[in-house]
């Protein structure tokens, strides 16, 4: 039997047959750095740039909703709005770094004793989640927005994460952003409003498809009207000092007289004059407030003197 002719190419240049198993873990890696990157870049631009479009939007569209925008900058919206959006849904949001660890830790006690899911979400990672994932998914994209969180808190300031965020966040079906939302419920936009307006704006946040902020009822009135009076308590006591920091604030203004006829609102063919009755499977736990919550917040230490909203929300998990 004839001998096989001895290779010519020097041994250290030959190539080596690679396992599966070891392609699979190079293909990982691989596409492990490309997300890694991709989405560094992706934070990167959005810190310039406007998000043009988000998931939850396209869900809107797809659904045929549509998604009505109107996109204002930090500098010309009303600041009794941010006050409100720190009083309604992140009460430490100039003092994280992007996780209420503290929320978290209550938020999971709650949950574990049963009864209906509640969260515990900070800004920043409502903020994450709206401009780059989508809603629900579970712990995959718990995991996601954590990452998310983390790049636009040390690549953005908190002035770009409260514009983001008030411009992106659902304030009604089909309609996204504060200013949107003010000119959907009171006629005009939102560089001037008043603390009731900002109020029941924010109030609507954590269930806008099945919340109105004109005429509100029930728990979105009371909760619009707690969220009023800690308004103060975040101007009082700095709380919204970071969103500012540098920058002169807009002076407030009054709201613009607005002739009360009616309006078609964008979605509201969608809507319910009859609020739907709570559910035994909601995975929104919304206590009604006291009466006695209102002066008691006011009064409460700098720690404590506001307390975030009831986490467990559309926007919140």
């Amino acid at each position: 039997m004839a001998k096989r002719p001895k290779s010519t190419i020097p041994r250290y240049k030959r190539r080596r047959a690679v396992s599966w198993p070891r392609r699979i873990v190079g293909w990982t890696v691989k596409l492990i750095l490309v997300f890694l990157l991709g989405s560094v870049l992706w934070v990167l631009a959005y810190r310039f740039v406007n998000p043009p479009i988000t998931a939850t939007m396209l869900g809107d569209i797809f659904a045929g909703r549509g998604a009505a925008r109107d996109w204002m900058p930090i500098s010309q919206i009303d600041r009794d709005m941010v006050r409100s959006a720190i009083a309604a849904e992140d009460s430490k949001f100039c003092s994280h770094h992007g996780f209420d660890f503290e929320a978290i830790e209550n938020a999971m006690q709650r949950n574990a004793s049963g009864g209906r899911i509640r969260g515990g979400s900070t800004i920043s990672q409502q903020t994450a989640k709206n401009a780059f994932l989508w809603q629900n998914g579970g712990y995959f994209r718990k995991g996601m927005e954590a990452w998310f969180t983390f790049l636009i808190e040390h690549l953005w300031d908190k002035r770009r994460i409260m514009e983001v965020y008030l411009n992106l966040d659902e304030t009604g079906i089909g309609t996204y952003g504060v200013n949107a939302g003010s000119e959907r419920y009171f006629g005009h936009d939102a560089s001037a409003m008043s603390p009731t307006e900002a109020a029941r704006l924010a109030a609507v946040f954590p269930l806008p498809k099945k919340r109105g902020a004109v005429a509100p009822k029930g728990f979105t009135r009371r909760y619009g009207n707690i969220i009023a009076a800690r308004i103060a308590v975040v101007g009082r006591d700095g709380l919204d000092a970071c969103v500012y920091k540098g920058v002169t604030a807009p002076v407030n203004k009054a709201p613009p007289a607005v002739a009360k006829k009616p309006r078609p609102l964008p979605g509201e063919e969608f809507e319910t004059a009859k609020p739907p009755p709570p559910a035994e499977t909601s995975d929104v736990d919304e206590p009604a407030p006291a009466a006695t919550e209102v002066p008691a917040t006011v009064t409460q230490p700098e720690s404590n003197a506001v307390s975030n909203a009831p986490e467990a929300t559309e926007n919140s998990l």
